[in-house]
C-alpha cells in the first residue's frame, strides 16, 4: 500500500520490516542536510547548546518549535525559550506534523533547529489512538503516530541545508509503573537510535557539558 504524504509530493511506501517504518518513494535531494542530534535530560543544557551551533552556523535560522502551552507551566517554560533565542530567527510552531514542516522550511541556506523531538512525540500520543491503546492494555496501532514517525525518518536524508534536533534521553532511570509512560520511553528510546544513525553528529548533553557520541 502507498500513502500520499500530506501536500501529495511525496510517497511513502509500507515496509515489510515493521508495520510501523516505512521508507521513502521518491524526491531526493542532491544537496542533503547536515544532520545532527542532541541528546540530554531535563535542564542538561541541550536546547542551549542546540541554539548556539544554530547560531554559529552562518545560515539563517528557523526554529521549530514543537510545545503546546496547555498550561500555566508549560506557557512560562515556552516564553523562557522565547526569551533566550535571537528575535530574528523565523519561529515554526508545529506539534505534530514535524517532517511537512521540514520539507517546507530546508533550504541550503538554512538551519533548521527543531525543540523538541520528545515534546512531539508526546503529542503524537494524544492526538492519535497510541495513548488510550496503551492504557487499555491493546496493542499500539496508531495510523497518525506510525506516519507521522515513519515520515520524519524518511525526510530528513534528503532536505537541504542543516538540521539541528533536540531531544530527550529519557531511558536512563527505572522502568516506569504507567503503560503510556512506558510506551512514551520505549518510542523515544527507537525514534532517538533512528534519527542517531542517520545522524552526522550526535552530541549527549549532561551539565551543561557535551560529549560527542558521534562524528564532531
Amino acid at each position: 500500500p502507498v500513502t500520499v504524504f500530506p501536500g501529495g509530493t511525496i510517497l511513502y511506501r509500507a515496509s515489510t520490516e515493521s508495520r510501523r517504518i516505512m521508507r521513502p518513494g521518491g524526491c531526493f535531494c542532491n544537496n542533503p542536510a547536515m544532520i545532527e542530534l542532541i541528546l540530554g535530560g531535563a535542564r542538561s543544557g541541550k536546547s542551549a547548546l542546540a541554539e548556539q551551533r544554530a547560531a554559529e552556523s552562518g545560515l539563517g535560522v528557523s526554529y521549530i518549535a514543537t510545545a503546546q502551552a496547555g498550561d500555566a507551566e508549560m506557557a512560562r517554560r515556552i516564553a523562557h525559550h522565547q526569551a533566550r533565542r535571537a528575535q530574528h530567527w523565523v519561529l515554526v510552531e508545529e506539534p505534530l506534523h514535524l517532517a511537512a514542516a521540514l520539507n517546507d522550511h530546508a533550504a541550503a541556506d538554512r538551519c533548521l533547529l527543531v525543540d523538541c523531538l520528545t515534546l512531539w512525540l508526546t503529542n503524537l500520543l494524544y492526538a492519535g489512538s497510541a495513548a488510550q491503546q496503551a492504557e487499555a492494555g491493546e496493542a499500539v496501532n496508531c495510523p497518525l503516530l506510525a506516519f507521522e514517525t515513519a515520515a520524519l525518518l524518511d525526510c530528513l536524508p534528503n532536505l537541504p541545508g542543516r538540521v539541528i534536533l533536540v531531544s530527550n534521553e529519557v531511558g536512563l532511570g527505572i522502568v516506569p509503573l504507567g503503560a503510556v509512560t512506558r510506551l512514551y520511553v520505549d518510542d523515544a528510546g527507537r525514534m532517538n537510535q533512528s534519527i542517531a544513525r542517520i545522524a552526522q553528529r550526535v552530541t549527549f548533553v549532561a551539565a551543561g557539558l557535551p560529549l560527542e557520541l558521534k562524528g564532531g
